[in-house]
């Protein structure tokens, strides 16, 4: 057996709305269908696949906290996706993989979950270029 590729994504979030609309208008995501599980949430789909599992609590809900640094997706169109964040008015830094000239894009959602969203080599040099 071997890993093949990430699943999906699970947030607990007291912000439900607010973290369906981050990942649909800025990440490109579409809320999709989702088991009629008996707590609130959401789950977010690129393509046929519901990558990013949203869980709503209450903000007294216990948690133990965890480790997640952050999570990323492989994206195509770059030069596109900068220019709707900037129309958006979104925070975000874009920064290049030493040796493998990966190009990404690092932006944290309303809980302030760390993520970045990954271009291949060719279109981070071609958007360097274009800057």
């Amino acid at each position: 057996m071997g890993i093949l590729a990430l699943d999906h994504v699970n947030i607990r979030t007291a912000r439900l709305g607010e973290m369906v609309h981050f990942y649909e208008d800025v990440v490109g995501l579409k809320q999709g269908d989702r088991p009629p599980f008996p707590f609130g949430g959401s789950w977010l789909y690129c393509g046929s696949r519901a990558v990013v599992h949203l869980i709503e609590v209450s903000d007294s809900t216990p948690w133990s906290g965890g480790s997640l640094e952050h999570f990323a997706f492989e994206a195509a169109g770059l030069t596109a996706f900068l220019k709707h964040l900037e129309t958006i008015g979104a925070r975000y830094k874009v920064a290049t993989v030493p040796g493998i000239g990966v190009g990404q894009v690092h932006l944290h959602d309303p809980d302030g979950n760390h993520i970045h969203i990954d271009f291949s080599p060719e279109e981070a040099t071609a958007s360097e270029n274009a800057r």
